[in-house]
């Protein structure tokens, strides 16, 4: 049995003739947070609407809490909370008198629900203030307390700090690290903001023109945003096992049949020169390197960078 929260099979849907979700397969495991990077109109919200059965799913198959969400609709989706684009409330209510609205529309069992929301996102219980007054950023948050009223396992926030100021959008930060880490919540989001996916997620998966290019975790990713040596050599297995033994290297890694991509720039690369020289080992170059993760993402998705 596998750790999956949310994982789907070849996912795909058309408009007409055009496909906006080509062939995904997402992998979303428990008690992580998984970020959906890519620009707008990438096919992020759409993924999220056919996870949600919000929009039809033209191919392919998606499975959360390791079950086809195919005819058990009625026992998954409770288990969900979810905003997909603007959360929709009433305008003359008040942030508590909406959540309780919805409390008795979903058959919120705990009794202290609305209050326990609001505290989690830092916003006021049984305030005066009318939602038409909230600024956008308390409306985020009115969103995301709706979403964990009932206490779900799984939350799908799509571009949770869309249109947020700076000090809003760390506010978010802070609400989304502390319903994973503090809560335990598994959380799949959506942005086209590079550097907030880089804030957030444990985990990220890359997708351009509904093609899902890339799945790894942030720690792989930050990798490529790092100073590294990158060394081009005749025999990578051989010169691999010098550098282990007689240098004591264990972080780098292999890139190809004669490339080594190595993250200890400490290294005194003469000395490895020369050792590998001596074992009749070619050494084409020896190159110190920053990629930044824009230039990775320029890279795979083959054109402009995200913001």
């Amino acid at each position: 049995m596998n750790d999956f929260m949310i994982e789907t099979t070849q996912l795909t849907k058309m408009y007409g003739g055009q496909k906006a979700v080509n062939c995904v397969d997402l992998h979303v495991r428990k008690g992580r947070v998984y970020g959906l990077l890519g620009r707008n109109g990438a096919g992020k919200t759409t993924i999220m609407k056919m996870i949600l059965g919000l929009t039809p799913i033209t191919s392919g198959e998606v499975s959360v809490f390791g079950q086809n969400i195919k005819g058990r609709e009625k026992r998954v989706y409770p288990r969900i909370g979810a905003i997909i684009e603007t959360p929709g409330f009433y305008p003359n209510l008040t942030g508590t008198e909406n959540l309780e609205i919805f409390a008795r529309l979903r058959g919120t069992a705990a009794p202290n629900a609305v209050k326990d929301a609001l505290e989690i996102v830092g916003l006021p219980y049984k305030d005066k203030k009318l939602f038409s007054k909230y600024s956008l950023g308390m409306k985020q948050r009115l969103g995301i307390a709706n979403a964990i009223l009932h206490d779900p396992e799984l939350l799908i926030l799509d571009e949770p700090t869309n249109g947020l100021d700076p000090i809003g959008i760390a506010e978010m930060r802070e609400f989304i690290r502390k319903l994973s880490v503090e809560h335990g919540k598994t959380i799949l989001l959506s942005s086209h903001i590079l550097s907030e996916i880089a804030v957030l997620a444990d985990e990220i998966g890359i997708i351009d023109h509904g093609v899902l290019l890339e799945e790894t975790s942030m720690a792989e990713l930050e990798k490529k945003n790092s100073k590294y040596i990158l060394l081009e050599v005749s025999n990578v297995p051989k010169a691999t096992l010098i550098l282990e033994r007689q240098f004591g290297l264990k972080d780098y890694s292999v890139q190809g049949d004669q490339t080594l991509r190595i993250y200890d720039t400490a290294l005194d690369m003469a000395a490895v020169n020369k050792a590998l020289v001596m074992q009749n080992i070619a050494v084409a170059s020896s190159q110190l390197c920053n990629d930044t993760l824009e230039d990775y993402f320029k890279k795979i998705t083959g054109g402009e960078g995200i913001a």
